[in-house]
């Protein structure tokens, strides 16, 4: 791998970015970006998490600042997170994550076009923590360690789905995903041991510049331009990653 800090530092930032205000996408892109330059999916998905300790840190900080979060939410969703990224690390650390991606991603295409289906015939806002919070949790850090990536398109995309306030959602969603991630990075840590640092130290500056930024945009836009961004984001990504898992696209 011999792409230049630079480019991963602006990886980092514009992943970032769209992470905080969407909820979602940090971990898809940067995985993305570090498989295209040659890197195993176990690597670039250890390298992410460890970049994203520090970058939904600073995000964390940030949606707590400006009140975007639902606390009863945040313990469910981290508690459980947590317990499925240890066991998707330790997974994807022994057997190659990439045969459930096509899965992964059908499931994505349709929270994509559900959600903009809402957006544009919106329900009522709950903003309470539902009963499948825990379920989801789990479910949501087990293919996040597994893909490189997937606990908010995946958390924050069910939950907008069944009708959540976007803002608590993404905040809160995005809070969690801090405890996620530290369980995940551990978890890799433990099997793999080094990984390449101008990569991780690129993902990890761009990211923290972004991620004030990021909190700051979600509790400006309004509700609905975030729904259909969230779901024209999720629908894209995941229209791609079949076409991928189909051989349409070049790996």
């Amino acid at each position: 791998m011999d792409a230049p800090f630079l480019i991963f530092l602006v990886v980092g930032f514009l992943a970032q970015l769209v992470d905080g205000a969407l909820g979602m996408a940090f971990g898809v892109i940067s995985a993305t970006a570090l498989l295209t330059f040659g890197l195993s999916p176990a690597h670039a998905s250890a390298i992410v998490h460890t970049a994203e300790v520090f970058t939904t840190g600073a995000s964390a900080v940030s949606h707590a600042i400006h009140r975007n979060i639902n606390r009863r939410l945040v313990i469910e969703l981290a508690l459980a997170g947590a317990t499925g990224a240890i066991i998707g690390a330790y997974v994807l650390s022994n057997i190659d994550g990439r045969v459930i991606r096509p899965f992964v991603a059908a499931y994505l295409l349709v929270l994509g076009l559900s959600i903009l289906l809402r957006a544009f015939h919106p329900a009522p806002e709950q903003d309470v923590s539902p009963a499948y919070a825990t379920p989801l949790g789990v479910i949501g850090g087990f293919l996040d360690a597994i893909g490189g990536g997937g606990w908010g398109p995946i958390v924050t995309s069910t939950l907008l789905g069944s009708g959540h306030a976007p803002r608590m959602v993404i905040g809160s969603v995005n809070i969690a995903e801090f405890f996620v991630t530290v369980a995940a990075a551990t978890t890799f840590f433990v099997q793999l041991g080094s990984m390449p640092m101008q990569a991780l130290l690129g993902l990890v500056i761009g990211g923290v510049i972004a991620a004030p930024f990021g909190a700051y945009v979600v509790k400006r836009l309004p509700a609905g331009l975030l729904m259909v961004t969230v779901g024209l984001l999720v629908t894209g990504l995941a229209a791609y990653q079949i076409a991928r898992s189909l051989g349409l696209l070049l790996r």
